[in-house]
This record gives structure tokens, C-alpha cells and sequence, in this order.
């Protein structure tokens, strides 16, 4: 089972919702705003991204903006960055979609195809 997290007015969101059902794949929906992943969700993706903390921030998000993270994320640690991201799903690249065998952040077609294989 695919859970993911959305945002109701995110564009991306809706595209990557119509890609699931098209390939009649179940997800279980989660409205990030009210519950952002967990730590130990971002952290597993984090490690599905290569490491790169920046892959899971919303960069061109308000709140991203208004915390001065374009030039604080750099010095932030893992735990710092993680923290923020659970606690304000505002922050979170979205969409997120995890599964037993993966997951996957934003949407591109490409990536999404390959994640519902291992899915």
C-alpha cells in the first residue's frame, strides 16, 4: 500500500492522484498540512533521495521562504531539518509517497512509473 501525502490545492498533488488511479494503484491519502511524515518517515526518505535534505523542502513555498532557509538550510543539521519537516508539512515537498519497497518525492512521470513497479 502507497501512503501519500498531499495537499488539496496542490496542482502536482492532483497529477500525481490521477496517475495512481490511471494504473488503478490504492494509496492511502494524508493531508500534510495537518499531518506532516514522521521523522522516521523523512528520515527513510531522505535516504531514498541520496542524502540531499534540499530534495525534501519546498522551496517555493511562503513558509519556506519566511524562515530564511534558502540560506539557513546548508547549516542546519539532519535532526534540525527533519524536526522543521515534521513539525510543518507546509515545509514538505510534496507530493511524498512511501511504500514497502520505496518512495518518491514531487512528481515526474518517469519516477512515479518506477515506483509503482516496486510498490
Amino acid at each position: 500500500m502507497i501512503r501519500i501525502y498531499t495537499y488539496e490545492k496542490c496542482d502536482t498533488c492532483r497529477k500525481a492522484l490521477k496517475f495512481l488511479a490511471r494504473h488503478r494503484i490504492e494509496a492511502q491519502v494524508v493531508p500534510i498540512r495537518e499531518q506532516p511524515p514522521s521523522r522516521a518517515e523523512l528520515k527513510r526518505m531522505l535516504a531514498l533521495v541520496g542524502g540531499d535534505l534540499r530534495r525534501l523542502f519546498n522551496t517555493s513555498g511562503q513558509d519556506y521562504k519566511a524562515l530564511g532557509l534558502k540560506d539557513r538550510l546548508a547549516k542546519l543539521s539532519e535532526a534540525d531539518a527533519l524536526n522543521l519537516l515534521a513539525k510543518n508539512g507546509n515545509l514538505v515537498k510534496r507530493p511524498f509517497a512511501l511504500a514497502k519497497e520505496g518512495g518518491v518525492v514531487g512528481f515526474k512521470e518517469d519516477a512515479w512509473r518506477e515506483f509503482i513497479r516496486g510498490a
